[in-house]
Formats: structure tokens, C-alpha cells, sequence
């Protein structure tokens, strides 16, 4: 059995990054699947499509960070994801693996899973106190809860694309129901903040282009 069999990627520019960097190696390729944005649509997504994986699912994409030691660029394996009020583990094991496999400087790390954008550097560091939280995403609780009872393996790989010391656009007005994102209120969004957009831009290029690298690494002997 391949050590990546399929991978999740979040649609749009972090599922484009990490084919690219697939496509880079002359090897047998994993199944790679675009979902949406957002627990509600995620959830919806997996349980249309998803239901036949009964192999080892590694999700990748980037975050957010809640902890000042984790900056632009730094790439996460979680031990494991949470809300307000459950928690799941991920295979530490298979986590393992990969990393041996992409080899340099990773962290393990602790994930927060919102229903929203978290956007401002003060609910950033009052996160990571309340729930000793280390980065935050919009898909890996739903992740872990919809495989985890189908005796499916998880791991999460991702690259922090905002720190936590700096406000990003709010941008949860303009992800739409389906957990894709509406170009016209992005816009807007990056126009009534437009410091905070170049900052959110210029990270998510940043860990974008590590994405890329990683996953071009998944599959070297």
C-alpha cells in the first residue's frame, strides 16, 4: 500500500499548489480531491463523495496561527482538532510517516476547526489562551469525524499562511453556502482593509509556495 493514497486539499489555490507539486515527481499519484471551504458544506462534501475511501486520507492545505512561535511559512502536522467542544485525534503514527518522508522542520501542533474566519489578532491570542490552541482552519474537525467512525486514518499537513500578531480581512461574508469563495465580496473585503489584505496575500503566496514544495516531497524515495 502507497504511503499516500488520497489526499484532501481545500479547492482553488491550495489544491492547485499541492498538484503542482505532485506533478513535479515521476511517480505513481495519489488521488487528490478538491473539497469546499466551511464545516457545514465540508460535511455535505464528504458524505456525497467520500463514503467509499477506506484507506489512509491525508488532508492538506493552509492555516492560520493563534501561537506567536508559529509564523508565515512554518509547516504543521496536528496531533489533533478541535472546537468549543470536542476534540479528535489524529494518527500520530501516520503523521510519523509523512514527515519522515518530506523530512526537514515540521511542528506537531494543537488545531482549532471555526465555522468563520478568524481574522483579528486579539480573538487570535485570546483562542490560543482559552483553548491552548496552536492554528486554526475551516475543515479538520469535520475531517476527523466523518472518517474516524469508518476505521479511516487521518493525518493533517499544513503550511501557516497568517501570523498571530496581525489582523487579516474578514472574509467570511464572502465564502458562499456551497464553501466556495465569491469573488465580489473578497474584493470588497480587501478594499475596506487593504494593509491587512497585503499582508494576507503576501503570506498565502508565501505558504502557498511551501505547500507546493512539501507536497512535491510526499512522493520521493
Amino acid at each position: 500500500m502507497h504511503l499516500i493514497h488520497t489526499i484532501l486539499v481545500p479547492q482553488g489555490a491550495e489544491y492547485q499548489a499541492v498538484c503542482r507539486g505532485l506533478s513535479r515527481v515521476k511517480a505513481s499519484q495519489p488521488q487528490v480531491i478538491a473539497i469546499p471551504m466551511g464545516v457545514q458544506p465540508l460535511r455535505q462534501f464528504l458524505a456525497l463523495n467520500c463514503q467509499h475511501l477506506n484507506q489512509r486520507v491525508l488532508l492538506m492545505g493552509l492555516c492560520g496561527s493563534l501561537n506567536q512561535r508559529h509564523r508565515v511559512g512554518d509547516v504543521v502536522f496536528y496531533r489533533d482538532c478541535v472546537d468549543q467542544e470536542n476534540i479528535q485525534k489524529c494518527d500520530f503514527t501516520y503523521s510519523r510517516e509523512i514527515h519522515r518522508q518530506i523530512e526537514g522542520k515540521v511542528y506537531f501542533v494543537k488545531g482549532l476547526t471555526s465555522d468563520r474566519m478568524i481574522s483579528s489578532a486579539e480573538e487570535k491570542r485570546n483562542l490560543h489562551q482559552k483553548f491552548g490552541v496552536d492554528v486554526v482552519d475551516m475543515e479538520g474537525l469535520a475531517v476527523l469525524e466523518f472518517f474516524q467512525p469508518l476505521g479511516v486514518s487521518v493525518a493533517m499537513l499544513r503550511v501557516v499562511s497568517d501570523d498571530s500578531l496581525h489582523d487579516i480581512p474578514n472574509l467570511t461574508s464572502a465564502i458562499a453556502a456551497d464553501g466556495s469563495l465569491q469573488p465580489l465580496p473578497l474584493t470588497w473585503a480587501f478594499i475596506r482593509q487593504p494593509l491587512a489584505a497585503t499582508r494576507l496575500i503576501s503570506g498565502s503566496l508565501q505558504g502557498l509556495k511551501v505547500l507546493e514544495k512539501v507536497a512535491s516531497r510526499l512522493l520521493t524515495q
